[in-house]
């Protein structure tokens, strides 16, 4: 079987039990041509991606950002940018108002966070990126001022608050929005439109003469799905979700097995 393009999720699927790649993934990628891509597919902004494809040697892939939110070429043009509307963006920040919910706020190439505590700390030290420290109130004045919204919105907290804020999102806005719980204690929030389905549908249309039948892709997660039904052949690691194990074609190793490398080798080795 021959493919001619590879697109990954990264969070527990490319990642090992450290968060990082392993020498054998970096091995098997370093032998596939460089003229079959190996797109990045995640709900990170870009430089949470970027030091990744650096260590990859593949700088200069598109990335599909915010779980197809923010879709940009390897040169850096924008393909395509998504928002979460500011009318929603500022009913999310009210309803985390006077609960101890951690608001983290993704636009573009920029994080935004209002304090430093467990919840900031452990994404810097998960994502190797530093946010920007901002009043969040003062950004979002200036973001109505501008008619601008967010890419992603991330709301931590005890599961309990969670399970509280994730019902109250459904029930007002689970027409426009996508919840992915990742964890019981995260929300990750996205534009119901996009997926990482459609946007690599769309690199392969601007930047490349084949389709999403000539992709291999992997991935964990429920946000993972419709791309794993979409390609030509599509995997899941042994530590994803069941959902996304029966419409798979092939399960991988764990990801703390070098699922992602093991699949890999058996057909660019």
């Amino acid at each position: 079987m021959q493919f001619k393009a590879i697109c990954t999720d990264i969070d527990g699927t490319l990642l090992n039990s450290d968060r990082d790649l392993s020498p054998r993934l970096k091995a098997i990628v370093k032998n596939i041509p460089e003229s079959i891509p190996l797109i990045l597919a995640s709900s990170r902004m870009p430089d949470a991606m970027r030091h990744l494809q650096r260590d990859l040697g593949r700088s200069a892939e598109p990335l599909i950002c915010y779980n197809g939110g923010y879709v940009i070429d390897g040169e850096g043009h924008v393909l395509d940018s998504v928002e979460i509307s500011f009318p929603i963006v500022q009913s999310i920040f009210a309803l985390c108002q006077g609960e101890e919910i951690h608001l983290s706020l993704f636009r573009g190439e920029h994080w935004y966070e209002e304090k430093e505590d467990y919840w900031s700390n452990r994404e810097i030290r998960n994502t190797k990126v530093q946010p920007t420290w901002i009043p969040l109130r003062k950004l979002l004045d200036d973001w109505e001022s501008q008619h601008l919204g967010a890419h992603k919105i991330m709301c931590m907290g005890e599961s309990n608050l969670i399970n509280w804020l994730f019902g109250e999102l459904h029930l007002n806005f689970g027409d426009q929005l996508h919840l992915y719980r990742s964890k019981d204690t995260y929300i990750e929030i996205a534009p119901k439109k996009i997926s990482k389905a459609s946007a690599l549908k769309l690199v392969l249309e601007k930047k490349f003469d084949f389709g999403m039948g000539e992709v291999i892709a992997f991935g964990d997660n429920y946000n993972d799905i419709d791309l794993i039904q979409s390609v030509g052949w599509g995997v899941a690691v042994a530590n994803g979700r069941a959902e996304l194990k029966a419409v798979c074609k092939e399960l991988t190793l764990h990801h703390k097995e070098d699922g992602v490398a093991a699949s890999l080798e058996k057909y660019f080795g």
